[in-house]
């Protein structure tokens, strides 16, 4: 177990470094200094280390909509579910930054992503709900008029990291903070007035 740690943990270092197209099962092997036959006896072909380690990512964002209807919802509290999310997502920056190509080689992996990402829709939906009826949040003026917000904050959840390479910006506490609040803000156009007052008090 502890081997099959130390793999996942060296892969996911070369990954995020040089990218997953560019790093061999010979290359994680070398950085390991053991053979690798010895590698191979624990994980068969490179796409078997990208699985265990998108698995491993999901676990934690997972649990966190199962625990979803009990939790206490609040600004503060939806502030640090996102930055948690985005920070668990910059130690797996690899993934983000060629998803479309990842998703096309692991049908697994595809799967569990298109499944994770009508769960993130209805989470969502679930949260404009409840801050509906807290009274924080106005009512739909036009048919799916939520679902396409609830939709536009997964896709930014998706891409901010991937946009964050492109223009070589680093993924400092500080420029994280900046995406967290990016997110948040798209939920303030649709705030009435007392949760604006709310949402200002926690920003």
């Amino acid at each position: 177990m502890k081997q099959k740690k130390r793999i996942l943990d060296t892969a996911l270092k070369l990954f995020n470094e040089i990218g997953y197209q560019q790093v061999t099962i010979r290359m994680i092997a070398l950085e390991l200094k053991m053979s690798s036959g010895n590698l191979n006896y624990h994980f068969k072909k490179r796409e078997d280390i990208l699985e265990a380690l998108y698995f491993q990512m999901v676990t934690e964002f997972d649990q966190r909509v199962k625990d979803l209807a009990e939790t206490d919802i609040s600004f503060q509290q939806i502030k640090t579910d996102i930055g948690s999310s985005m920070e668990r997502m910059v130690q797996y920056k690899f993934i983000w930054t060629d998803m479309y190509n990842l998703l096309m080689l692991n049908d697994k992996i595809f799967e569990h992503f298109a499944t994770v990402n009508k769960k993130r829709i209805e989470g969502n939906l679930y949260l404009f709900n409840h801050l509906t009826n807290m009274g924080l949040m106005r009512k739909a003026e036009f048919p799916r008029e939520y679902e396409m917000l609830a939709q536009r904050m997964v896709n930014f959840g998706d891409t901010w990291i991937y946009s964050s390479e492109i223009y070589r910006l680093k993924n400092t506490k500080e420029f994280i903070d900046s995406q967290r609040n990016t997110m948040l803000a798209m939920l303030y156009p649709y705030l009435t007035t007392e949760g604006k007052k709310e949402y200002l008090k926690n920003i």
